[in-house]
């Protein structure tokens, strides 16, 4: 394994390149990979070369300030780990490693609904802020259930996720043999066990854990939910508005609605009772030439008026990408892959240093721009397209 120190691994592209040397293809790919033209997903990226800064020059900037407020708790850094499903194929009990180190830096941790360690495990585990993000896999009763648990177990907020209603086409892993990996079919597995077999360590620290993971927060009538076609269990599962009434009555700390990209839905989820919006479209793995999440964050921003908390994910591989997200009106950002690089790459040291790496830049940032806080960002420190 590489090693994860600052003269080695600079950025989130060199955490990027190790993970892809640590984990199968299949695995990375996963992480890696967008729906059908993978359009959206490069567009999250792209979209941040069309802002650029106003600095302000001969500003001394001796500190900065990253600390935000988020649904009334305070964080550390205006960034928060999004959730990210199956990361326990990525790293032994890897969803309770990733809340921790955002519990050591000051953040706060999604946990996926779809994840390979139980909720109870993930809260004991970090000193931080706990957020649970919700699917209706398995029905309202399960659902339900989780909600007990996560709300036992100290968690804060839960973000609902509203983007998926079928899942998106996802090209690469149906070309690394995911179907047949769910299906359990021996023989059809035979041509992408090399690719396994290639990556020798993860699969020992996979085996040790006891292979494949079962979704231990999706308690079924015959125990947690097996490793399963996920695209199947969401088609029977859809979230529609009517949902956050009863999600509301059994949820009694914030409430999130994940998954928006038109003013419409940005104010019809105000309306429904969300203390807080995340400006998203899945990092680019549903719905396939959706916009950029940058793109509609100051049509969003404008439509709720500051009647809800505004953040966003979608492309965040820099400080400077965070910054320009703050500056066009999002609270805070979610970022997913950029730590999901580090810990295929590293366990929960990858995690820790993918965080360093983005809390350095953005210090970096906001020193060259002549700004001591993220508070203080806006649009005065930013060119933005004027169709925007």
């Amino acid at each position: 394994m590489g090693r994860l120190d600052a003269h080695d691994v600079i950025s989130i592209a060199d955490l990027r390149r190790l993970a892809r040397g640590q984990a199968p293809r299949v695995v990375f790919d996963y992480i890696d990979g967008g729906a059908d033209d993978e359009v959206t997903l490069r567009a999250n990226e792209q979209v941040y070369d069309e802002v650029t800064f106003r600095p302000r020059s001969a500003v001394a900037t001796p500190t900065c300030d990253l600390a935000t407020t988020v649904l009334g708790r305070k964080l550390a850094l205006p960034f928060i780990l999004a959730p990210v499903g199956s990361t326990r194929l990525m790293y032994p009990r890897g969803e309770a490693l990733a809340a921790r180190a955002a519990g050591a830096a000051g953040t706060a941790y999604t946990l996926s609904t779809l994840s390979g360690t139980a909720i109870e495990e993930v809260g004991h585990a970090s000193a931080g802020p706990l957020w649970y993000q919700l699917y209706l896999v398995g029905g309202r009763s399960v659902a339900e259930a989780a909600l007990a648990r996560a709300a036992a177990a100290g968690f804060s907020a839960l973000v609902v996720t509203v983007d998926t209603p079928v899942a998106g086409l996802r090209e690469r892993d149906l070309r690394n043999g995911t179907t047949e990996l769910l299906a359990r079919r021996p023989l059809a597995m035979l041509p992408f066990v090399p690719q396994i077999l290639a990556r020798p360590a993860w699969l020992a620290r996979f085996l040790a854990d006891g292979g494949l993971m079962r979704f231990p927060n999706v308690v079924l009538a015959q125990g947690p939910m097996a490793y399963a076609d996920v695209g199947t269990a969401l088609a029977a599962s859809v979230v529609s508005w009517k949902d956050l009434a009863w999600i509301r009555e059994a949820w009694h700390g914030s409430l999130v609605v994940k998954g928006l990209l038109t003013a419409e839905d940005a104010r019809r989820a105000v309306d429904e009772g969300a203390n807080a919006i995340v400006v998203s479209n899945h990092g680019g793995r549903q719905l396939d030439g959706a916009p950029a999440t940058l793109r509609v964050l100051p049509e969003i921003v404008r439509a709720v008026g500051g009647r809800t908390e505004v953040l966003m994910d979608g492309g965040i591989r820099r400080g400077g990408d965070i910054a320009k997200a703050l500056c066009l009106g999002a609270r805070a950002v979610l970022v997913g892959r950029a730590y999901a690089y580090g810990l295929a790459a590293g366990g929960e040291k990858g995690v820790a240093r993918a965080i360093e790496i983005l809390r350095t830049e953005l210090v970096r940032t906001l020193k060259l721009l002549g700004c001591a806080a993220v508070a203080e960002l806006d649009g005065s420190f930013v060119n933005a397209p004027a169709s925007w």
